[in-house]
């Protein structure tokens, strides 16, 4: 009787340690990714979509870009992020790029690429390539702006509530003057209330 009563009470400690740990999600679905997402108070899909689309709009009406003549052609550098949080910045400018790029107001320059030309204008003039058809040094377009910006976040915490505030400034600057041609910022806040979690 002893016995079974030690292994009951044993067997409901593991029980109760096992609820306790760490869950594993099993099943998943796949989900909308316009869907606002608020699963937490860090920087999400939602927030890098609605500040790159305003951004994007606000540029594609600017009238630098929107100049008669050719279409600009842009070369993305960088984007600093300012806040505590790790954040993907290539994703946000990706992000720009491409939103920008369906607009067809703006054709863009490969930055990442340039080293993998330069190896294959060394390959194609190593004499392995059809003299027809090699490329070489001197042929590349030059670009016309550089879009760069800056991602900043304030976070206040008062009690249960918690503010998270984030501001995304893109700035257009034309590499002939290195003069800012556009700038722009989108700014968004979130609030949130802690919940008491209970055993």
């Amino acid at each position: 009787m002893k016995s079974r009563l030690i292994l009951s009470t044993m067997a409901l400690s593991f029980l109760a340690l096992a609820s306790c740990g760490p869950k594993a999600f099993v099943k998943g679905q796949y989900d909308d990714v316009e869907r606002e997402n608020l699963l937490n108070d860090q920087w999400s899909e939602t927030d890098m979509q609605k500040a790159v689309r305003d951004l994007v709009t606000s540029l594609v009406n600017s009238r630098e870009i929107n100049k008669p003549g050719k279409v600009p052609v842009v070369i993305v550098t960088g984007l600093q992020n300012k806040t505590s949080e790790h954040i993907d910045t290539q994703s946000i400018m990706d992000m720009v790029r491409v939103e920008l790029m369906r607009t067809g107001k703006v054709a863009f320059i490969d930055k990442e690429a340039r080293e993998d030309i330069a190896k294959e204008y060394e390959y194609q003039n190593s004499g392995m390539v059809d003299e027809g058809t090699r490329k070489g040094p001197g042929g590349q377009i030059g670009a016309d702006f550089s879009i760069n910006g800056r991602l900043d976040s304030i976070v206040q915490e008062v009690g249960k509530d918690k503010s998270v505030y984030y501001k995304l400034t893109l700035n257009l600057t034309s590499l002939k003057t290195s003069m800012i041609s556009w700038s722009d910022q989108k700014q968004i806040r979130k609030t949130f209330k802690k919940k008491t979690i209970g055993l």
